[in-house]
């Protein structure tokens, strides 16, 4: 081994530590770790000839997708109605034919919600929205 070969390895090991010090530096910023929201919860709905029945019917505050399937005889639209708090919500699918599906995503604070149907005289659900869920932090999210 010459002596250059030998001179040159803490040479090459210095320079490898600089660029690993240098790429480490940077702004003094702190910058909060902002936890996630909570995990969003699927609720399903069916609108009868009679009645809108959702489940569940209780939960926590959060991300929400209602799955609503129509099994009535009519074209129907499925609107969701409240408050929580100072907000005031109101979302509505579009037209779900009979025996078909459609979905509708809201962040609900917490408050109570009526979900109605809006073609015939057909009964509208309750849904309670109680304190926030717990944040998704730790919770590996999947598509």
């Amino acid at each position: 081994m010459s002596i250059l070969h030998r001179a040159s390895r803490p040479v090459c090991a210095f320079a490898v530590g600089a660029a690993a010090f240098l790429a480490g530096c940077g702004d003094d910023d702190d910058f909060a770790n902002e936890p996630r929201p909570p995990s969003p919860v699927v609720i399903t709905a069916a609108i009868s000839p009679e009645r809108v029945s959702v489940s569940p019917d209780e939960l926590g505050a959060g991300p929400i997708t209602l799955v609503v399937t129509n099994q009535s005889d009519a074209t129907q639209r499925l609107t969701l109605r409240g408050s929580g708090g100072a907000t005031n919500i109101e979302q509505q699918t579009g037209p779900i034919n009979p025996s078909e599906t459609a979905s509708l995503q809201a962040d609900l604070p917490q408050g109570d919600y009526e979900i109605t149907a809006t073609a015939g005289a057909i009964d509208p659900a309750a849904l309670k929205v109680g304190p926030e869920r717990k944040s998704a932090q730790d919770e590996l999210l999947q598509p």
